[in-house]
C-alpha cells in the first residue's frame, strides 16, 4: 500500500480536528457537569470523536505516516470559543459545539474531494462524515429544547 505525504497530511489535519472536537466537549461537559441537559448525549457524541480520532491515528500509522500529537491551531481556536462559551451559558455552549461539528463536516467534505486519497481513506472518512452529519442533528435537537 502506498502512501504520499499528501494522504499523511489530509488524515493529520482530520485527527487534529477530532482531538480539538474531543477537547471541545471535555470541557462543554465540564460546564454542564451534572445538569442532565443533554449530557448523555454530549458524552456519547465525545466517545465518536475518541473513537474517530483512534481510527485516524491506526490509519496514519497503517499508511506509514506519524500521526499528530496534538491538535495544533484548532485545539488553541476551540479553546478560546468553548471557555467564552462556559461564561455565556447552555446555548452558547451547544452553539459552539455546533460550529465546531460543522466546521469538521466541512474538513471531511473537503478530504474527500482530493481524488489522490487511497480508496480505503476515503471510505474511513465517507464514514466519519456520516457521523459528522449526526452529531449536528443531535446537537439541533438538543438546542430546540434549551
Amino acid at each position: 500500500m502506498q502512501t504520499t505525504t499528501t494522504d499523511v497530511t489530509a488524515l493529520n489535519s482530520l485527527l487534529r480536528g477530532e482531538m480539538s472536537a474531543i477537547e471541545t466537549y471535555r470541557q462543554a461537559l465540564e460546564k454542564l457537569g451534572d445538569s442532565g441537559f443533554g449530557v448523555e448525549e454530549l458524552r456519547g457524541l465525545r466517545v465518536d470523536h475518541r473513537d474517530a480520532a483512534d481510527a485516524l491515528w491506526h490509519h496514519i500509522e497503517q499508511h506509514g505516516g506519524k500521526p499528530s500529537e496534538d491538535s495544533g491551531a484548532w485545539g488553541a481556536f476551540a479553546k478560546a470559543v468553548e471557555g467564552t462559551a462556559k461564561l455565556l451559558g447552555n446555548t452558547a455552549a451547544l452553539k459552539a459545539l455546533k460550529e465546531g461539528e460543522e466546521h469538521g463536516l466541512k474538513d471531511y467534505q473537503a478530504a474527500l474531494e482530493d481524488k489522490s486519497l487511497p480508496v480505503d481513506c476515503q471510505a474511513l472518512v465517507r464514514g466519519l462524515l456520516e457521523k459528522q452529519r449526526g452529531h449536528i442533528a443531535t446537537i439541533d435537537r438538543l438546542m430546540t429544547s434549551v
